[in-house]
């Protein structure tokens, strides 16, 4: 196989993934909500006070509390293991063509150097 083939097909089945495994997690719960406005850009601008008055800068907030973690990384987990071993069932092959035209339309990935070093990978090698 060709590399912009095999680029192609990897890209594909990291959008189909996320779509199906990552989406509509506990992810929603998190993001749903009221956004804080910024006039400055950079967030310095807002603060979060507290049940203790303690006055904290949006840059300096949690975003996420440890239970939301575990329940958001569990979920991806569960989703990614029944990804890999239902792949050639027919309710997930069609959920996957179904889903296919919305994740199509997002940005093309690219590789992530935190996971393989700071050096350029291609596809293969």
């Amino acid at each position: 196989m060709n590399k912009d083939a095999e680029k192609r097909i990897a890209a594909k089945l990291a959008k189909i993934m996320v779509m199906l495994c990552v989406r509509n997690t506990h992810i929603e719960n998190i993001h749903a909500g009221l956004t804080p406005v910024t006039h400055t850009g950079d967030w310095n601008d807002v603060t979060v006070v507290d049940a203790d008055g303690r006055r904290i800068p949006w840059t300096e907030v949690s975003h996420i509390t440890d239970e939301d973690m575990r329940e958001l990384m569990r979920q991806i987990v569960n989703r990614l293991y029944t990804f890999h071993l239902c792949a050639d069932d027919p309710e997930l092959q069609a959920e996957i063509e179904k889903w296919m035209a919305v994740a199509g339309k997002w940005d093309e990935p690219e590789i992530d150097p935190r996971i393989v070093g700071r050096r350029e990978i291609q596809p293969g090698t």
